[in-house]
């Protein structure tokens, strides 16, 4: 049986797991949009592919607002967002005032979901988060992080940093089923694996060189292995194939007992509104 054709907005897709999924999915016959960062990256998997492309930084908010007009119009309807956009970033502020890991990997995904949220409830669409297994090292003190946010701090470590906003990615796909579930919206979150791509060569920190040197990389994953989940969870059926407001590893959904918790991803949701405001 033929597919159904869907357009499919993939951010962080210049590189890495999200160039190869936009390869994939425009294999498949999709329609993808590709959201990158880097100018000629972007230009350069887009014009390959021959679909449009927007160039868009996620450490500037006002760029994550003119994209989401950008999309609004271009677009009758968005079938699947992938939040893909990510990485491991220095400890420094944002022009907006916000931690790097917490604004790039949390904050601008879920403005662009806020801001596209009619025309994603009138799809019917299906929301994908890029997280990681690194959520899984975040402990007690979650809550605390929660109350930092309302003030805007930089305080964590910075591998800790990226791991409480991968937690943060699981906590909203999970909220934002529970809002929205019923409107229509499927919401997943995933671990690619450990790809070997350049999802931290920006930071210009050793943790480049230790973990990303020439035989470190041929332990890890490609990036069409890192896609893959990614590209199911695309393509396939929420409620059948897969469970909405679910975080999956491998194939299979993972249960994280923080992330569990329903009333810290209501204060995350309603904490992060707040700093858009």
């Amino acid at each position: 049986m033929t597919q159904t054709r869907k357009t499919i907005v993939i951010t962080g897709a210049s590189d890495g797991i999200g160039a190869a999924a936009a390869r994939k999915l425009h294999a498949l016959g999709h329609e993808v949009v590709v959201v990158g960062r880097c100018a000629d990256k972007t230009h350069l998997v887009a014009d390959a592919l021959a679909v449009s492309y927007h160039v868009v930084d996620f450490a500037r908010l006002c760029e994550v607002r003119r994209l989401a007009a950008k999309l609004e119009a271009a677009h009758p309807r968005i079938d699947v967002l992938v939040n893909n956009a990510g990485g491991v970033f220095g400890l420094g502020k944002t022009r907006d005032g916000f931690e790097q890991a917490f604004q790039i990997n949390h904050l601008a995904p879920f403005l662009l979901t806020k801001l596209l949220m009619d025309k994603l409830v009138a799809s019917r669409a299906s929301v994908i988060q890029t997280a990681s297994r690194a959520a899984r090292v975040v402990g007690k003190g979650v809550v605390e992080e929660l109350e930092e946010l309302e003030q805007t701090k930089a305080s964590s470590p910075l591998l800790a940093s990226y791991a409480y906003a991968k937690f943060f990615n699981i906590l909203f796909t999970q909220e934002l089923h529970r809002r929205f579930g019923a409107s229509g919206i499927s919401s997943a979150a995933f671990h690619p694996g450990v790809v070997a791509s350049n999802f931290a060569k920006s930071m210009g920190f050793s943790i480049w060189g230790l973990a990303f040197n020439p035989l470190t990389r041929l332990f890890m994953s490609t990036p069409e292995k890192g896609a893959a989940q990614l590209v199911w969870l695309a393509t396939s059926t929420p409620g059948q194939d897969w469970e909405s407001g679910t975080y999956y590893e491998r194939f299979q959904p993972v249960r994280l007992k923080r992330a569990e918790d329903a009333a810290l991803a209501r204060k995350l949701w309603e904490s992060s509104e707040a700093l858009l405001l």
